[in-house]
């Protein structure tokens, strides 16, 4: 198994250089994520290109950083920053996957292509394809990429792992990802493969002369808790396989570069990396090129998502949401700021949603129009059950709004949401307009209202948002919050909370990369004064002072810093004793991700994601990512902390840094209660420290739930999964719960009998309805409470439903004509010239059908006939500019067939010289090819 690296960010692994060993961290090493990371940054670089090419515009990223790289995918003439925070988390969100192989599939020798299971390996790839593309066919990206980072461990395995580069291959197997394609020339089980080694480590040479004079294939077989193999066979080889101890001993795993393998070390990462290159291009012609970059997470951060009560007096709270999503997509569009995903959820009594996602902001302003207040009667509404549904369809560290006059009728999904938030680390704000006198009154109670309320504003504390009590009056005034943070490079500089309120002061440092600075407070009977570095001061009274405006509406203040603030630090003064929040927001490209992390054992150690909370009485350990103006080189990071928001407690971590912004923090004493992250540094372009923390509150637990996804859901069967539950306290009944964000049927069990100190295993079951489409995603919920309920923990995984795949044929085509008369020999003069191809097209009689046709290289106009015709006639007026084109003819089954056509210049004029060999379409939808000579038809 090449070892697995988490959290390294590609950039440090591509531009690092050297290629010395699978090793689990350090630079110059070749793992799985620098040979992701390559691949993922080549093909993005494509892709933006091809856009850019398409658009007529330049694309000339400033850098080879992932910020400087998103600026210029996004377009550098819109104004304002744009964040390649959702970038680094989308890929952050692959590695941690494809890592996790050497942990939860540790002893498959599928996932690995151990033992010569081709078959079975196979078949993990082509299934995760199909995942992959029926998820992001329903803009599911998350659940797409976390199958990504699996397969791609399982294909890039199969060249280490196996012989294929010792048999003399120079390009990828591409009867790998075509299941319709026989596995050819396979060693059986009885035909020995291997000479035996007798220093018992590794030996060249140690493959049989006539399996490389057959080109027969084999791997390793792996032994981790038993040493047999079948007689004569190869093994593995290194301290952790037992079989390698049995002859023939010694193994042929290329995992590392030793003395006996350079040259093959060097070819599995190579032919690895165009492996990877050319999945990573199957899956971008079914999605299409600004899908495709949407599933990589290349777009702006800000999403639009609302949560709005429809219930009958929310007639004017309808309005002005309608109003504020109006001014949003009219006064952002263009910008760096345009939302890239719109997201409204409505919610009654008793229904709510459905979820209403999309990227068309006219499409959004339809949806909302549409709204209208009705029904509701006297009972509470769905309020939870709508937020569950945005927090598990928007993207990851969305921000969400929900509208509302009432209290919650499902307030027992609270600890779903609160586990939902921690997972997705997602900021919810709720505008209540029934907070105050004169809301509607239930047979609840004022007690119940009271406390429903509570929850409201505990669940905006835990996730960084606020909770504004309004009259419906003064709600516009309100919403200014949401323009506020409808920007692509939100960041939070200081957030806490005091219940029971206290004099306090605050310190904060703002640097001079920060814009649209903005302090929310929000309480009741409170003062407070802001001083700058300068020592100047303005109080809550001062509407218009030195340092900026100051607007209150409700319980909420909105401070709004002047343009020309000064760096440094600043401090404000708070006096009340009623509870009150304070954030401190700003908009910067300076920000950081991270993740909870916990080490595992094995053959291949390395870092695996915490789903839940982290563990108590053992340090607490992050993978932390820092984005500078000008990429990692342009920050200095000088401490990583956790701090509780509710209290004073500051404990720093201790930083190993990992190179290009990246960095491993190891916090030994974690604080008690709920705490955010909290990093200081310099920006060396201004020479200025800054701030930053995170908005989701965390907390530790001696309850650890896990379970593993091995596999997708089919429409119409019934779904086992198991988990297992684990406790460092007192053993006894754990309470057992799980919900599923598309009410799924479940059988859950209702507890488990776990010892002191020890761990029980259970299965659940979901049972998918027949109907429900290839490609959804279902987002699990598990939660393990403890006797007493003195502690809990949790467990989010998203699963995926797939239909069973039957066509594996991809669409082919045939060159009909190519006309390249009026194409000038002189390339300054190509602009205005353009040169003609037509092709026929087929899904073949048994295919399920094109059902699109798209041309993604070179400039120009491509035509079709009806693609329900078995025969579909392609033209395409190409750009005398674009020496090559190419189209994408993609079937119901998402088989891609790719042709590229090329024409090349005479030096003499006038006319052009066609390249024969090109004038035939080379369909490369195989992706995987041994020779050109295989591509041609």
């Amino acid at each position: 198994m090449m070892l697995p690296v988490l959290g390294m960010s590609f950039l440090a692994l591509v531009l690092s250089g050297g290629a010395w060993a699978f090793a689990p961290i350090g630079g110059g090493a070749s793992t799985h994520v620098s040979i992701t990371g390559a691949a993922v940054l080549q093909k993005v670089t494509e892709v933006c290109r091809a856009i850019a090419e398409s658009e007529g515009r330049d694309f000339t990223p400033t850098g080879n950083s992932a910020e400087e790289l998103v600026q210029a995918c996004l377009g550098p003439k819109a104004t304002g920053e744009v964040s390649a925070a959702k970038f680094k988390s989308a890929l952050n969100e692959i590695y941690i996957q494809n890592g996790q192989v050497d942990r939860d599939f540790v002893n498959s020798p599928a996932h690995h292509f151990n033992s010569e299971a081709f078959a079975e390996g196979r078949r993990l790839i082509t299934d995760g394809v199909a995942s992959i593309k029926a998820n992001v066919q329903m803009e599911n990206f998350q659940a797409a990429r976390e199958t990504l980072g699996r397969i791609l461990h399982t294909l890039q395995d199969f060249y280490s792992h196996s012989n294929w580069v010792d048999l003399g291959y120079t390009e990828p197997y591409a009867n790998l990802i075509r299941p319709d394609l026989p596995l050819e020339n396979l060693a059986d089980v009885s035909t020995p493969t291997c000479s035996d080694c007798v220093s018992g480590g590794f030996c060249s040479n140690s493959i049989l002369p006539n399996i490389l004079n057959e080109k027969k294939l084999t791997s390793g077989y792996m032994g981790i808790f038993s040493a047999a193999k079948p007689k004569g066979k190869c093994s593995h080889g290194g301290a952790a396989d037992l079989t390698s101890s049995e002859v023939p001993r010694g193994g042929i795993s290329k995992d590392e570069r030793r003395s006996d393998n350079v040259a093959l070390h060097t070819a599995a990462v190579t032919v690895a990396t165009t492996a990877t290159l050319r999945l990573l291009d199957d899956i971008r012609g079914a999605a299409g090129d600004n899908n495709y970059l949407r599933f990589m997470g290349i777009a702006r951060s800000a999403v639009v998502a609302f949560v709005i009560d429809t219930t009958g007096s929310m007639k004017d709270d309808i309005l002005e949401a309608k109003r504020v999503v109006n001014e949003i997509i009219d006064s952002k569009k263009g910008t760096q700021d345009e939302p890239s995903q719109y997201i409204l959820v409505p919610f009654n009594d008793p229904k709510f949603g459905p979820l209403i996602r999309t990227t068309n902001p006219d499409v959004m302003k339809t949806e909302i129009a549409k709204l209208k207040a009705d029904g509701g009667g006297d009972l509470p509404e769905m309020c939870l059950s709508g937020l569950q549904l945005a927090l598990t369809g928007a993207p990851a560290s969305s921000h969400i709004y929900v509208f509302t006059d009432d209290v919650a009728k499902d307030i027992g999904l609270r600890d779903t949401i609160l586990a939902l938030i921690r997972s997705t680390k997602s900021t919810v704000s709720f505008f209540m307009t029934g907070a105050g006198a004169g809301a509607r009154r239930r047979r609840s109670g004022v007690e119940s209202r009271t406390a429903t309320f509570e929850t409201y504003k505990d669940l905006a504390l835990a996730s960084g948002g606020q909770a504004i009590g309004v009259t419906k009056e003064n709600l516009p005034q309100a919403t200014d919050v949401i323009i506020d943070s409808s920007t692509s490079a939100l960041v939070t500089v200081l957030q806490r909370a005091r219940n029971p309120g206290k004099a306090e002061t605050f310190s904060f440092l703002l640097d001079e990369s920060l814009n649209n600075i903005t302090i929310y407070i929000t309480g009741k009977s409170l003062t407070f004064t802001l001083k700058n570095p300068a020592g100047v001061t303005q109080k809550q009274n001062e509407v218009s002072g030195e340092l900026g405006t100051v607007q209150t509406v409700g319980n909420l203040f909105r401070v709004r810093l002047a343009s020309n603030k000064q760096t440094g630090l600043w401090e404000i003064s708070m006096n009340s004793n009623q509870p009150y929040t304070l954030k401190v927001t700003g908009q910067s490209t300076i920000a950081f991700i991270y993740d909870f992390v916990e080490t595992f054992e094995g053959p291949h150690p390395g870092y695996a994601l915490i789903s839940g909370r982290p563990k108590a009485g053992m340090p607490a350990m992050l993978l932390v990512s820092v984005l500078g103006r000008k990429g990692p080189a342009s920050v200095k990071v000088a401490n990583v902390a956790l701090v509780t928001v509710s209290g004073s407690e500051v404990v720093s971590g201790a930083l190993e840094d990992m190179g290009n912004g990246e960095f491993l923090v190891t916090v030994t004493k974690v604080p008690a209660g709920e705490f955010v992250v909290l990093l200081n540094g310099t920006d060396v372009v201004s020479s200025t420290v800054f701030q930053r923390q995170s908005t989701t509150q965390m907390s530790i637990s001696k309850v650890t739930i896990k379970a593993v996804v091995d596999r997708s859901m089919e429409p119409g069967k019934t779904f086992t999964l198991p988990f297992t539950v684990m406790t460092d306290a007192t053993g006894g009944s754990y309470k057992i719960s799980a919900r599923n964000d598309r009410d799924f049927k479940m059988n859950v069990p209702g507890s488990i009998a776990v010892t002191t100190g020890g761990n029980a295993t259970g299965e659940l079951t979901i049972t998918v309805p027949a109907n429900t489409p290839s490609g959804t995603d279902v987002t699990l919920t598990i939660e393990a409470v403890a006797p007493g309920a003195s502690d809990s923990n949790y467990a989010v995984l998203r699963l995926s439903v797939v239909t069973k795949v039957t066509d594996f044929t991809p669409p082919q085509c045939e060159v009909v004509s190519v006309s390249v008369v009026d194409c000038p020999a002189d390339p300054a003069a190509c602009s205005s010239a353009f040169w003609q191809l037509s092709a026929n097209l087929t899904d073949g009689v048994n295919g399920t059908g094109i059902t699109s046709l798209t041309h993604r290289q070179g400039a120009g106009s491509l035509t079709h006939t009806d693609l329900k015709q078995t025969v579909v006639a392609a033209a395409l007026n190409a750009s005398c500019c674009s020496l090559t084109v190419e189209l994408v003819a993609v079937d119901k089954a998402m088989n891609v067939g790719t042709c590229r056509f090329s024409i090349v210049r005479n030096a003499g004029p006038p006319s052009i010289a066609l390249s024969l060999p090109l004038l035939v379409c080379l369909l490369v939808s195989a992706l995987f090819t041994t020779s050109l000579r295989d591509l041609l038809i």
